[in-house]
């Protein structure tokens, strides 16, 4: 699974979750086998997005190939826009790092954002 994080830093593992997916300076992925298992982290710059839409954030975070998306909060047209294209979107308000945020989406401790629902921050 290739799981996508907004983040605050480029520090791997240990990155600080950013609070807004689109305007947060790095996205971190990991990648797990089918064990759940790390296989790789990686850390990408955000190219960013124009203006107040998330549209350009959408197309972003889907050009990295994801299987899941784990933000702090969402609105509700980039939430449509992910789920328009099957991306699992989960919220987490409460981990600070990746590592604590991948430890609780592996063991189901996450919510999956449906279609009609969103977390805004």
């Amino acid at each position: 699974m290739r799981i996508v994080i907004p983040t605050g830093e480029n520090n791997g593992y240990l990155s600080k979750m950013g609070a807004h997916f689109g305007k947060a300076p790095f996205y971190t992925i990991i990648t797990t086998d089918e064990n759940g298992e790390i296989v790789e982290v990686e850390g990408v710059k955000n190219p960013g997005h124009s203006g107040g839409a998330c549209g350009n954030a959408v197309t972003n975070i889907l050009s990295l190939n994801p299987d899941s998306l784990i933000v702090v909060g969402i609105g509700a047209h980039p939430a449509e826009g992910f789920a328009k294209a099957g991306l699992d979107v989960y919220v987490d308000r409460e981990s600070v790092t990746v590592e604590e945020s991948i430890k609780k989406l592996l063991n189901n401790e996450l919510h999956k954002i449906t279609t009609g629902t969103c977390s805004i921050k």
